[in-house]
């Protein structure tokens, strides 16, 4: 594979970022799947009460087909809607994103997510739904969008 160094460069993120990291939620780990662009597997990881790390394993169906990774680091913001049962955050972040289209070229970009997630009552199940202004930098600099609906089940 052509793009290891982007591979391994975005394993390292990963590992960065799960190293001695203090979790303080009840259940801190979901797993689920996200459709849109891109559509796979979603995970999310609470660090703190307000804060979270984010990232899918999926495919892009934009432009010609390709495998897609990213990770965000999120904030959520519990106090701007109110609802009378669960809880209804706003959450906005910054993070990263690669995708490897048919032949192996690889698009490296950043992404700015902004999405509202309903955690139901017990904390055990989210849906989500977010936009995503991305800006890729490699090869070249192009600006679009992702966006997507999601459930997670956490454990």
């Amino acid at each position: 594979m052509k793009n290891a160094k982007y591979i391994g460069a975005i394993l390292g993120m990963i590992a960065l970022a799960c190293l001695n990291i203090p979790v303080f939620a009840q259940h801190d780990f979901g797993l689920g799947i996200i459709v849109g662009e891109p559509t796979g597997l979603s995970g999310k990881l609470w660090l703190g009460k307000t804060t979270a790390i984010d990232g899918a394993v999926a495919w892009s169906f934009e432009g010609e087909d390709a495998f897609h990774l990213h990770m965000d680091y999120l904030l959520h913001s519990f106090d701007l809607i109110r609802v009378d049962k669960g809880k209804l955050p706003l959450y906005y972040g910054i993070g990263g994103r690669i995708k490897f289209d048919e032949e192996d070229n690889a698009r490296v970009g950043l992404r700015i997510p902004v999405g509202l997630e309903y955690i139901f009552t017990g904390e055990r199940v989210d849906i989500f739904l977010e936009i995503v202004p991305l800006l890729d930098l490699i090869p070249d600099t192009d600006f679009s969008l992702n966006g997507g609906i999601g459930v997670r089940y956490f454990f």
